[in-house]
């Protein structure tokens, strides 16, 4: 008998498994103290640094050491933060310590309710010896949420494995200005490739269990100048139309079972204090029926930050009222402060029954209320019993052979070719090649400020990364065995030292070619030049990276320039001088052979860019969506134009577009009559005219040049990839409804109305292939509530 059973028999109704969630739930609410119930409500983070060095804002004056564990969960516990993530441990010692804590949280409580315990999650689960992944913005890149769910369902099922429930993770906040750190954690700066590729990887993180957490809800990538945590500018249209698209879908479209509240401000309301966002619209509106749990000390900061309350217990109502369930990452505000406010009348206590009814629902749906729920993980279970029960030598795998195949094909598919002007690319097989830079021979360069390796890892000198990653360098001697390949550091990412300046020149000037391996170093708060905190003020390579290039570049030699980047950065002059461009956004530990094969040419580059390479350093904050007068126009004298605009990508082999078909026939000249309420068939010929195989990428636009209120010049609604072998053939096909069209309206309602379109099949924001002209007919509509029809999209004829 376990000790869920104690008492059991006749079971209770919360928990008998056959009863409705909302039934058990409702009796088990009853029969709970209102100290019980708001234990519910906060999570617990056993080892938080409380010296420095934090992996979360503040977290050197915000973490409590040491925690009074017995105490805390006496009355039981909401959530465990990062039991594995935490520190470097072992998995197999991970997991069997989360197991025992479990068993001590569930002796300890009358009802012996387990913990959810949450874990990151962006570039793979962030716990020592588990599988980096590509960062997001490579996800963005490959333009292949299929691919991107099989990667999350294989991320939730290493987290399952060993106990952990809940993931936070993926981040939706759309780009606006690329000199935010965390632009690397984001998928791009069109809403609708954030949409696809982000219900893609909440729908393969759910399927294996674990519930997925949108981040950071909402406006928090918005921010005055890019600047981390600073007020959000934006007006309720730019909300409406960019913001919030994709987390409504990941909501009503993928089912998110959880929502991270942004730590932003919105027109000076902050958002955990918000109860128009996390309740009227995300609830009332969007129909969410999961948690919203506090982005890490969230809630303190009304009172720190923010200074919209005097002490914790005025947060913590604030905080309660607006809609966050759950503290996190350790409590502060929802613990005693909360309490003492219930009892002093200044909470009321349905407000607290709102917030564990929630939580509770979602540990039943885990079956964390089960009779038989047991604190042992799977993996744990299974290791030990193939090894004996007990046996020391059991191990948790979390690193696998699956986990690094995808690992390989995502960061293969997310490498962008920028340039190939000098035809420096592919590589010589057998040439004299020179490689350069501060990022050619350092693993850590392959992966983001989320991997385990620069989050965590960094704060344990000497620690071992836990899993083999091959930098540039290995990977491009493994990929070239009859090239001679010299190398030289040139310069550190940050640093103004040029003292290597001239060795690397020298080694460049005797080469046939030069790789110059250069970018960011992602880490913490100032510790590196991307990440979280790590915002820039204007977009140029950090320290004299831009010096090194121009001197490889005045040797005469083709210079290809890779860049492992956080963000794009201008090059300035020197991009038209470059042979050839590549850039990788932290292609993770399969980054650098998957790099290696797009240089020899083993791979076929079919990365586009998810966001805009500016020009300059200084033309940023834009994106391509953006109205008229958004772009180049003659009443001023800065021209936004990008460098490589949205989509952009290059390929070894020749792609042909011909044959358009609406409806099953060519277009004629007048344009296509389309009900408000219809839908309409386009589809493009797409044939491989070169001499391998290759992967095309195409986009539909729209164009909207009459509308209520100003819009965009284009938008993505659709994209397709299309592998093709030399010669092959496929048709890229859309159905578009027409509430493709659909805008936040003068009321900010989303509208449908007659009128002039145009769909235009393109390469890139700026590349448009072909072009049909739609007319809209028939009555204005107001959609409401309800999220516009999506445009489908498939490949028919293709491999």
């Amino acid at each position: 008998m376990t000790t869920c059973d104690r008492d059991a028999t006749p079971p209770e109704i919360w928990r008998d498994v056959s009863r409705p969630a909302d039934e058990r739930v409702a009796d088990l609410l009853a029969r709970l103290t209102p100290a019980e119930k708001i234990a519910q409500l906060y999570g617990i983070w056993v080892g938080a640094d409380a010296n420095g060095g934090g992996v979360a804002p503040y977290q050197h004056d915000l973490a409590d050491e040491p925690v009074d564990w017995p105490a805390l969960i006496v009355d039981g516990l909401g959530h465990l933060t990062r039991p594995l993530g935490t520190a470097p441990v072992e998995p197999d010692r991970g997991a069997a310590a989360l197991a025992a804590a479990q068993a001590e949280i569930v002796a300890a409580g009358r009802f012996g309710i387990p913990a959810i315990a949450h874990e990151e999650c962006l570039s793979g689960f962030t716990t020592w010896g588990a599988t980096v992944y590509p960062t997001p913005l490579a996800w963005g890149a490959s333009f292949d949420a299929e691919l991107v769910e099989q990667v999350a369902a294989r991320i939730g099922t290493a987290m399952r494995s060993v106990g952990v429930h809940q993931g936070l993770a993926p981040v939706l906040d759309v780009v606006r200005d690329p000199r935010w750190g965390r632009t690397e954690e984001t998928i791009g700066e069109d809403p609708h490739l954030v949409t696809a590729i982000g219900t893609g990887y909440v729908r393969g993180l759910q399927s294996a269990g674990v519930i997925a957490t949108l981040k950071h809800f909402a406006g928090y990538s918005a921010s005055r100048a890019g600047r981390n945590l600073a007020p959000v500018p934006i007006g309720p249209r730019e909300l409406a139309d960019v913001i919030l698209p994709p987390f409504e879908a990941a909501v009503r479209l993928a089912g998110a079972g959880s929502v991270m509240h942004s730590y932003t401000e919105l027109d000076g309301m902050p958002v955990a204090a918000d109860p128009a966002l996390l309740t009227d619209l995300l609830r009332d509106r969007w129909g969410f029926t999961g948690t919203v749990v506090a982005d890490y000390f969230g809630v303190s900061f009304l009172q720190t930050l923010h200074g919209v309350a005097a002490d914790p217990a005025e947060a913590a109502a604030l905080a309660l009222a607006a809609g966050v369930d759950i503290e996190l990452p350790t409590v502060r505000c929802y613990g005693a402060p909360l309490r003492d406010a219930l009892a002093a009348g200044r909470v009321p206590e349905h407000l607290i029954d709102r917030a564990a009814r929630r939580v509770l629902t979602q540990k039943c749906t885990l079956g964390l209320l089960d009779p038989d729920w047991r604190p042992t993980p799977p993996a744990l279970d299974r290791d030990r019993a193939a090894d004996g029960a007990g046996s020391a030598s059991a191990r948790i795998d979390l690193d696998g052979a699956a986990d690094r195949q995808l690992a390989r094909r995502l960061a293969e598919e997310s490498v962008v070719l920028l340039r190939n002007a000098g035809g420096a690319l592919p590589l010589p097989p057998a040439g004299r090649i020179a490689v350069v830079g501060p990022n050619a021979d350092d693993p850590r360069a392959m992966l983001g400020c989320y991997s385990f390796p620069n989050h965590v890892g960094v704060r344990h000198p000497g620690l071992p990364l836990g899993i083999p990653v091959e930098p540039v360098l290995g990977a491009l001697r493994a990929e070239l065995p009859d090239a001679t390949i010299g190398y030289a550091h040139g310069c550190g990412v940050d640093t103004g030292d040029d003292t290597g300046l001239g060795a690397a020149a020298a080694l460049a000037a005797d080469a046939d070619v030069c790789v110059a391996v250069l970018g960011d170093r992602a880490g913490l708060f100032g510790r590196g030049t991307s990440g979280e905190g790590c915002d820039v003020a204007e977009l140029r390579l950090p320290g004299i990276q831009q010096e090194l290039l121009a001197a490889l570049v005045a040797t005469g030699t083709p210079v290809v320039a890779l860049l492992l980047a956080g963000r794009p950065y201008a090059l300035g002059e020197l991009d038209d001088r470059l042979a050839a461009r590549v850039q990788a956004f932290f292609p993770g530990a399969e980054g650098g052979p998957a790099i290696a094969g797009v240089l020899s040419g083993r791979v076929c580059p079919s990365g586009r860019t998810p966001v805009s390479v500016p020009h300059l350093p200084g033309g940023q904050p834009t994106t391509y969506l953006a109205p008229p007068l958004g772009h180049r126009t003659e009443v001023s004298s800065i021209d936004p134009t990008p460098r490589y605009p949205f989509g952009h990508g290059l390929s070894y082999t020749r792609f042909r577009w011909s044959d358009v078909l609406v409806d099953g026939r060519a277009p004629g000249t007048e344009p296509v009559r389309v009900a408000t309420d219809g839908a309409v068939r386009l589809s493009v010929l797409v044939r491989n005219v070169g001499d391998r195989a290759g992967t095309e990428v195409v986009q539909l636009y729209l164009h909207d040049p009459v509308a209520e209120v100003t819009r965009p010049v284009v938008r993505l609604v659709g994209s397709v990839r299309v592998p093709l072998a030399p010669g092959g053939t496929a048709r890229a096909e859309f159905t578009v409804p027409a509430e493709a069209a659909a805008y936040p309206g003068r009321d900010l309602y989303r509208l449908v109305e007659p009128g002039e379109l145009e769909l235009r099949l393109s390469a890139s924001s700026a590349d448009h292939r072909h072009t049909v002209a739609l007319r809209l007919t028939g009555p204005r509509r107001r959609l409401d509530d309800r999220l516009p029809g999506a445009v489908l999209a498939r490949v028919e004829g293709a491999p």
